[in-house]
């Protein structure tokens, strides 16, 4: 498949869910609690993207899915629209825009105060995930897109503060995560040790 064809083709995939909600809601077709549902689908498919977004490098050198790697800022850039469309839909439909309850909501609600910096880093990441940011900030662009696993780590938190019966989606995502953080732990691991290896022969 064409590049341009392959990135047309999952554009309109990752839109789907949108597509679909926008349906639910015209439908009036959202259950008993429409907001709830609105809001949580959002919250839903951002940490779906985000998941996506940090397994593009795992698929590229295990599934040499090397055609991956240039779609990364699309699918990054999904999970900040599905983050921003969840903010929202918080806002306007669970606090119906009471802004002065918001900020006894960060108070009061751990979740919602961990998800604040996540959405934060989400926001700075995308805005600095274009060609421009990316040689105005020069060495320090990749250490500001390292953040991504904080924003990861707080997603998760997110969730799994917000449990009340089931497990079943903090512990699912905890163990993406988990296993795409060390994944990435290992071959820094053993990266420092390929390089310590050379350290002795150079000397030579």
């Amino acid at each position: 498949m064409p590049p341009l064809s392959r990135r047309l083709c999952l554009f309109c995939l990752a839109l789907l869910p949108c597509l679909w909600l926008a349906f639910k809601v015209i439908q009036n077709d959202l259950g008993p609690e429409p907001a709830k549902t609105l809001v949580h689908f959002t919250g839903q498919w951002a940490f779906n993207f985000l998941c996506l977004t940090l397994a593009v490098t795992p698929f590229k050198r295990w599934l040499h899915w090397r055609w991956l790697q240039t779609h990364r800022r699309m699918l990054g850039l999904f999970a900040l629209f599905y983050a921003c469309l969840h903010a929202i839909g918080y806002a306007l439909f669970l606090l119906g825009a009471d802004w002065k309850g918001m900020g006894a909501e960060l108070i009061n609600r751990p979740y919602i105060t961990v998800s604040i910096p996540a959405l934060i880093i989400l926001i700075a990441l995308g805005a600095t995930s274009f060609q421009f940011a990316i040689k105005a900030l020069g060495k320090n662009w990749q250490r500001l897109h390292y953040s991504i696993y904080a924003a990861a780590l707080l997603a998760w938190l997110h969730v799994v503060w917000q449990v009340r019966a089931s497990y079943f989606d903090a512990a699912k995502f905890g163990v993406i995560i988990g296993v795409l953080l060390l994944t990435r732990v290992y071959w820094h691991y053993q990266k420092q040790r390929t390089v310590a290896a050379k350290q002795p022969h150079k000397q030579e």
